[in-house]
């Protein structure tokens, strides 16, 4: 009954735009999926309720999520959060930033996870992890030194891109669903601190315990593996992660945006750098000005969940919606926009011998 109310709180305080299905009304695959996160993350956390009106987006999300960032492999943990931190800073997701930089606050020191949370990563003291933490805060950048030369041995490479991939996904989706902090924005530096390290005792079985790979992949058809995808060769079950993640991605995209809007969005990401759009959307204005009135509103929430997550604001959503009323079509339509900018980040590391 506590846990309930305290579901019940943390959505009503963090999810906007849509009406999560409650933990205690599911059937199907969102039961299926809220029964492995209850039981690995001791609670259904905001990321997931907020998928929870698309089914299959919410196990394409679980899927990715468990078995890159979650599972037993080569890389542990630690690394992994460090990944994750890292590109919540490089795409403003402050409600990221405090949920994985609390986690490093129990798998290293409390030095090492405010210096990302700071945007300072030369300053910190794990020689390791200031490369990984470098490479990355700038992975999303082609051209960057790190990106070009990446920290860490072939065999790494599907677990650490797939954390990659996986937070330019979700902290896309989070700053368009979330409230904007994990943490209570008016705690005061010290007190955050010791916030978090109160946090980090309660997770630490959670982050320590190991988890056997591949337990989630029965929640979604195998798919062939796409060629952007390819970085997952070398270990099966992210692989098969992969290919039936990108497969239920695509397939919401096709049920809710038009062929021109994701031609649309293909073609911007085609050209991308990894540069930041900047504070004015006159560009995406530009680029959606000669569509039709519902694919108007429809690429302009793709284009900015996949560019500037942080700027989908009330105006964009309340038009999507005045086509698209259902809280189905407003996830499937972000969360392949976010898909798409993701994937194009983890193209850039598909290894050369891979491309077709």
């Amino acid at each position: 009954m506590v846990a309930g109310r305290v579901i019940s709180s943390v959505v009503q305080r963090q999810v906007k735009y849509v009406t999560p299905t409650p933990p205690n009304a599911t059937e199907g695959l969102v039961a299926a999926v809220y029964q492995q996160v209850a039981e690995e993350m001791r609670l259904v956390v905001p990321p997931v309720l907020l998928h929870s009106p698309a089914p299959e987006t919410l196990a394409a999300y679980w899927t990715l999520m468990r078995e890159t960032l979650m599972t037993g492999g080569g890389v542990d943990r630690l690394a992994k959060e460090a990944v994750a931190a890292a590109v919540s800073v490089a795409t403003i997701c402050p409600y990221c930033v405090d949920m994985h930089s609390t986690a490093m606050y129990d798998l290293c020191t409390e030095h090492d996870a405010e210096a990302i949370v700071a945007d300072r990563i030369e300053e910190i003291l794990d020689p390791r992890l200031r490369a990984l933490a470098a490479w990355a805060r700038q992975a999303h950048l082609p051209d960057a030194p790190a990106t070009r030369r990446p920290p860490f041995p072939a065999a790494d490479r599907p677990e650490l891109v797939g954390v990659l991939v996986t937070f330019h996904y979700l902290t896309r989706m989070v700053n368009v669903f979330l409230s904007s902090f994990l943490l209570p924005p008016r705690l005061g530096p010290r007190a955050r601190r010791r916030f978090k390290h109160g946090v980090a005792r309660v997770l630490s079985t959670s982050l320590r315990e190991v988890r056997a790979p591949g337990r989630s992949l029965p929640l979604l058809a195998p798919a062939a593996l796409p060629d952007a995808a390819a970085w997952a060769v070398g270990n099966d079950v992210i692989a098969a992660a992969a290919s039936r993640a990108y497969a239920a991605f695509e397939a919401a995209g096709e049920r809710v945006l038009s062929p021109a809007v994701r031609d649309l969005v293909r073609w911007r990401l085609d050209g991308w750098r990894g540069e930041e759009t900047g504070l004015s959307r006159q560009w995406c204005e530009r680029l959606i000005a000669g569509l039709p009135e519902a694919d108007r509103a429809a690429g302009r929430l793709a284009l900015l969940t996949a560019f500037a997550s942080a700027q989908v604001d009330e105006e964009t959503i309340h038009e999507f919606r005045r086509h698209q009323p259902g809280d189905t079509a407003l996830v499937e339509a972000a969360a392949w926009a976010s898909y798409a900018a993701a994937r194009q980040v983890g193209s850039w590391y598909v290894p050369a011998a891979q491309h077709i």
